[in-house]
This record gives structure tokens, sequence and C-alpha cells, in this order.
């Protein structure tokens, strides 16, 4: 009761007419979601378990209106959120109660191809792979390449500091991001970076990378492009145990070599890709399976290809299977990058969490956690970039059986745990957004936190710009699970 009477004093305080008047002024009628019905598509990301409808959503096309939309905000004292495709799985662009959401998708246009300086600029709407189809006839790419990238938004990338399946080699968002055209939360628009590699300065473009959208928003950015390796070739190997293709991961690193990408996938991942996909690439009885993506000069391949191999075969692998060929190796890696999607058809829901762990780490984590798989009764994938330590553990479960979703949140917390203990993060690609702030306390000391407010007030000092996200507040700071049923303030859990 008391939540609902503070809801209602909070809709008196704002007069929501003369604001959605002037932002129908900036945009016009289409500009505008403003319909309880429509914005039903807003109310959450990728985290679906958290729901919040926005007060309106709003569609700018251009940098000048996304500034003119903020100064209105600004002025008003109203949050806003800035949201791109909403395939975010920390609940990053989840609305708060009485915010604008400031939806990016209408921007989408590839401003400018530089082939010669291997650069690109665009808008964030831009689809992750889009980047990649515009110049990949002249033989290049960008590199990040999220699970998501075939919908995920380049303003998406930014905000979380996205990975992806080569990021061992290549490294994730923030090494291919030169500049950004940034709307600051009083509306002012600044530039940072540039379109060299090396700036003079403090590294802005560092800072706003991986900032979740609490700094500002990025209208238009700089992103560095990659020349096509003269050869590539994807090794798949299968093994009976997860310590050996863990171990596997170690040795292959050790050896000095640096795959374009190496991932990870157990017995369960690989049956529920095989069930969706069928690749018939995957073997169905293995306890695991190893992608490495070796890439380079040709001589180079040749002979990392086999070192590779033969690594694998010596910690046990049953068989190697090795693809040079576009077609097959697109295959290959099918499978992999519809890991996610698979799960959805074994399972009525899945938990999935994003921790780090150092590489030698691998088969004692794995273990750990399939022992919480058994203490707790839940299944749990896990597919993930072995390479990097990226961990991506599925947790399984039927979100309709009241007080599910706080077990395996608990379950979730218990890995983010593990991953610190032994030396990671609580986070390598997804982000801290919603979900994760209140594990920042195990990871970061109260200077440490302070450190990076202080970081945050300086851009927005009124704190409109996604507020409620990544730190911990004494409202809703402490073990996920031991939260309240309303662990955001009003937002509804299904």
């Amino acid at each position: 009761m008391m939540q609902t009477q503070e809801k209602s004093q909070n809709q008196q305080q704002i007069n929501w007419k003369p604001i959605i008047k002037k932002f129908i002024a900036v945009l016009g009628e289409k500009g505008v979601v403003q319909r309880k019905e429509e914005l039903l598509t807003y109310e959450c990301d990728g985290l679906t378990s958290y729901r919040q409808r926005p007060a309106v959503a709003v569609l700018p096309r251009t940098t000048e209106q996304v500034a003119e939309i903020v100064k209105i905000c600004n002025q008003y004292s109203v949050p806003f959120i800035a949201r791109g495709s909403g395939t975010g799985l920390s609940g990053g662009a989840l609305p708060v109660e009485d915010s604008v959401l400031i939806v990016t998708s209408l921007m989408r246009q590839i401003l400018k191809i530089d082939l010669e300086n291997q650069r690109v600029v665009v808008q964030p709407g831009i689809i992750n792979s889009w980047v990649t189809q515009a110049v990949s006839g002249a033989g290049f790419y960008f590199a990040p390449d999220p699970s998501s990238q075939i919908i995920c938004s380049i303003g998406g990338n930014i905000a979380e500091n996205s990975g992806g399946v080569h990021c061992l080699k290549y490294g994730v968002t923030t090494n291919h991001v030169l500049g950004l055209k940034i709307v600051l939360p009083d509306g002012s628009i600044v530039d940072v970076g540039g379109q060299i590699p090396e700036m003079p300065g403090y590294d802005l473009t560092g800072v706003f990378v991986g900032s979740e959208g609490t700094l500002g928003i990025a209208t238009e950015i700089t992103l560095k492009i990659l020349k096509s390796a003269e050869s590539i070739c994807v090794l798949l190997a299968d093994f009976t145990s997860v310590e050996a293709a863990a171990a596997s991961v170690s040795d292959i690193i050790s050896a000095g070599i640096i795959p374009g990408g190496m991932e990870m996938m157990d017995n369960i991942s690989i049956n529920a890709v095989e069930d969706v996909v069928a690749t018939n690439c995957y073997p169905r009885d293995a306890t695991a399976i190893l992608l490495v993506e070796i890439d380079g000069l040709e001589v180079e391949v040749a002979e990392n290809k086999k070192r590779v191999a033969d690594i694998c075969l010596q910690n046990g692998a049953r068989n190697i299977t090795s693809a040079s060929d576009p077609e097959t190796r697109l295959k290959l890696w099918k499978g992999r990058k519809a890991a996610f999607a698979a799960a959805g058809h074994i399972s009525p829901d899945y938990y999935v969490q994003d921790g780090v762990i150092p590489r030698t780490q691998l088969p004692y984590v794995l273990n750990e956690i399939e022992a919480l798989s058994k203490k707790h009764g839940y299944r749990i994938a896990n597919v993930f970039h072995a390479g990097d330590g990226n961990l991506h553990p599925l947790i399984l479960f039927d979100n309709s059986i009241p007080g599910e979703l706080e077990k395996v949140e608990e379950v979730g917390g218990e890995i983010l745990k593990l991953c610190v203990k032994v030396g990671g993060s609580i986070s390598g690609e997804h982000g801290i957004g919603a979900d994760k702030k209140c594990y920042m306390p195990d990871m970061f000391s109260d200077t440490d936190l302070e450190t990076m407010q202080w970081v945050r007030q300086v851009f927005n000092p009124q704190g409109l710009a996604n507020p409620g996200k990544m730190f911990p507040t004494p409202r809703t700071c402490g073990e996920a699970a031991k939260a309240s049923p309303q662990k955001f303030a009003n937002v509804e859990r299904f």
C-alpha cells in the first residue's frame, strides 16, 4: 500500500502534458509513443524477469533531436534511459518509474565509410552485423561479434562494452572505437576521441564505453574495421570430460597460440543446439566440445592448425574436425551462435550469468558449477568464451513456479562470487545493469565504488541518465535472492 501511495505521489509531481507536447514539437506525433499498450514493447530488455513501462518513449533520428529531448528531460528533471535493440541481458535498458525511454532504433545510418583509413562512422541504432556487411565486399570486417550480432545495435555494444567469439584475439568493443559524438545529460553535444587510434588528453572514449548509459548517449560512433585474414580455419574437438577440454584451452594459450576465437560447450548445450539447429556437426555423446578458430597468413594457419590439433589429442580429444571453406566454417559456428536461443527449447525459462575467471581456473570453476547444479537441483548449461574465461552458465528453471526466480538468482549469485573468489569478475560483456549491481561490493571496495560515482556525477550531476543502474543503493543492495519481491521499486516481476 505504501508503494502504491508513493507511486501516486510521484505521478502527481510530473505533469506530462507540457513535456509530451515539447517532445512532439521536436519529433512529430509519430516519434512519440505514449499509449500504454504500445509502451508494452519497451517495458524490458533481454532480462525479461523484470518489467516497468516508461511514461513515454521517443524515437529520434538525429543527434540534434536527441539533444533536444535530453534538454527537455533536464528542464523537467525527468529521468531518461537510452535503448537500442533491447537485447541486453542485465537490465541495462530497463525503464524506471515515470521515465522517458530514448529509443535509438531509427538512428540506423552508416554515415561514412573510409576504407583507406580503416574506419566507419555509424549511428547507434545500426545493427552490429550490418557494419561487416557494408565493408566485406572490400575485404574488411568489424571484429566484435556478440552472439546476438544479427539483432543487437552498436549503441548497445558501446554501452555494455560487448565482446563476442573473436574478443580473445581482437579485443572487445572498446578496442575498436576511435571516437564518439555524445549527448550529455544536460543536452550539450561533445566529441571525444577522434579519427586516429591515439589522442592526447584523458581517454574519455574509454571512460564512456561500458558506462551503460549513465554518462550520456552516443549518437555517432567512429569504428575501426580490420582487413580480413588471408586464411581461416575452424577446428572442432570433442572430449569425454570437461576437464580435458579446459586443459586444452590453457595449453593452447601457453603454447603461444592466440586463436581468433576459442569456445566451449557442454553436453546439455550440444544437444540443445542439435535439436534446434541440426548442424549435424556436434557429437551428441560428447561431454564437451571445443571450437577453435585460427586465422592469419596461410603458412601460419597451417602450422597452428596442426599444433592445436596435437594439443587437443594429447589432452584426450576423441576426434578433430577442421574446416577452411566459408560454408563449413559458418556451419560449425552456427550452433555456438544459436546456443542461447536453443536453451529456450529445452526449458521454459533460463537465467544466464556472465562471470569471468582466469583460464587456469576453468576445471575447478566448472566442477564447482556442477556441484551447485546438484546442490540446488537445477540443470546448468555451460557455453562460453573459453579463451578469455568469460563464462555464460544458463540456469534452467520454470518461472511459472512461485519462488523459482529467487532461487536461481541465488545460484547465479553464488557463481558470480565464485568467479570473484578465483580472481575474476562479475561481468565480461553483458554489463552490470539492474541485475548485478548488488554484487559490485563483492568485487570493489567502498572507496572504489565512491570513485566511480565521482565520475558519474561529473557527467550526470542530477542522476537523470539511466538511474538505478550499475551501482548498489541502500534500497536495492544485498543478495538478489534475499531481496523483497519488489527488488526494483515499483517494477513488476514475471
